[in-house]
């Protein structure tokens, strides 16, 4: 008989994973065990995938806004530091700004607008229009922001950024100036050491400050790339990837995970005999349709992941050739023709009107973005995800 279902994902139920804990042996024994109870047998190329959150936390991999007060006073030194383009999140960079400011004694928070790097919005951009505002050139005070568009609160959480974070700051100790403008070189008339906190433009943000004449200029992925007084740290992505643990500590990126995805890959084929794919995911890197919210705060999708997860998909688009190839079939004749073509479609399929409308993303994004909203971020209790038949195919 025709198998009827194709890719099947299970969020696996695990315990509540604490800093020392072999997480290795417990995401196997936690997918032995969900495969026991619910009668779904291993195949070679399932997946196996695990929230990032918890390998850190196994790892113990946190850090006090202390270390990070510390890491940015050595860096940056004293006076005035532009702080520019963070995120607007209370999970994400709230406890790093507090660590930020303890270190500093001015900040100048120059925030991007309409939105941050993600999408959380400060302005609605209709409003931009109205008030004849241009984001590329124009440059705001904190005063001039206000009265042009008063308070703003977002409008899922239901804060004010800008107030939220001018407190933050001030309760750290630092004297505090705020500033909007999407032009990373507009800081440097009020400070000549930058603090670059946007995530995947960052880089060249850094490039352009240099190259305006900033004195000193870090990114996020250089704080607390090494260790402060015995904190934890991340070697690529330092603050990058960081989460809210308590009001004064941070879950940083867990580190060094590629020995951790070959561990689980090795104890799974030794307890089934199949080869199944492991992979360590983060944010999924899929857009909200109405917050506008890129949901990807994390400096990467996936961190570590075994071998046979690299590459992109190599799929032909099914309506494609039933609507063009094929549109003189129907039935079974379709069916095999289709199946026919699948089986010997060639190994690259890059610029083929056949492969047109799919999704020409990497397999660790793509899987990522399948687990991030299959275990949530909330209290589902399913930091394991595992997919089977996601490679296969309509002719298989």
């Amino acid at each position: 008989m025709e198998r009827k279902v194709g890719t099947v994902v299970r969020g696996i139920r695990a315990p509540i994973i604490r800093e020392g804990d072999d997480l290795a042996r417990i995401v196997v024994d936690s997918v032995l065990e969900a495969q026991a109870q619910e009668g779904f047998a291993p195949q070679d190329r399932d997946v196996v995938a695990v929230t990032e959150a918890v390998v850190a936390r196994a790892q113990g991999n946190y850090a006090h806004i202390d270390a990070i007060a510390a890491d940015v006073r050595q860096k940056l030194g004293g006076g005035a530091v532009g702080v520019i383009f963070p995120i607007l999140s209370r999970n994400r960079f709230a406890v790093c700004l507090k660590g930020i400011a303890r270190g500093l004694q001015k900040v100048v928070l120059m925030l991007s607008y309409p939105s941050d790097e993600v999408g959380n919005h400060l302005i609605d951009p209709d409003l931009l229009d109205e008030k004849g505002i241009d984001p590329y050139s124009d440059v705001l005070t904190e005063a001039r922001y206000r009265e042009l568009f008063g308070v703003n609160l977002h409008p899922f959480t239901g804060v004010d950024y800008v107030e939220y974070y001018k407190t933050l700051i001030q309760e750290a100790g630092a004297e505090v100036e705020i500033l909007f403008a999407n032009d990373c070189r507009a800081i440097l008339p009020y400070a000549k050491k930058v603090l670059c906190c946007d995530i995947h433009t960052r880089r060249r943000t850094k490039r352009r400050l240099l190259a305006a004449g900033a004195e000193t200029v870090y990114c996020l992925d250089e704080i607390l790339s090494a260790p402060q007084n015995g904190s934890g740290c991340n070697e690529n992505y330092g603050l990058l990837g960081s989460n809210k643990a308590t009001e004064e500590t941070v879950k940083l990126f867990p580190r060094e995970c590629a020995g951790f995805v070959h561990d689980v890959q090795r104890m799974l084929r030794e307890k089934t005999g199949k080869t199944i794919e492991v992979m360590v995911y983060g944010d999924g890197a899929f857009k909200d349709p109405v917050g506008k919210i890129w949901e990807l705060a994390d400096p990467v999708v996936s961190p570590a992941y075994t071998s046979g997860l690299e590459g992109t998909p190599n799929e032909i688009k099914l309506k494609y050739l039933a609507d063009n190839n094929f549109a003189h079939l129907s039935g079974d004749a379709l069916k095999k023709a289709v199946s026919d073509y699948i089986r010997q479609k060639d190994s690259n399929l890059v610029g083929k009107m056949e492969s047109q409308g799919t999704t020409p993303r990497r397999l660790t994004d793509l899987i990522g973005s399948l687990c991030d909203l299959t275990s949530g971020s909330g209290d589902k209790g399913t930091p394991i995800v595992y997919i089977q038949n996601y490679f296969d195919n309509y002719a298989k």
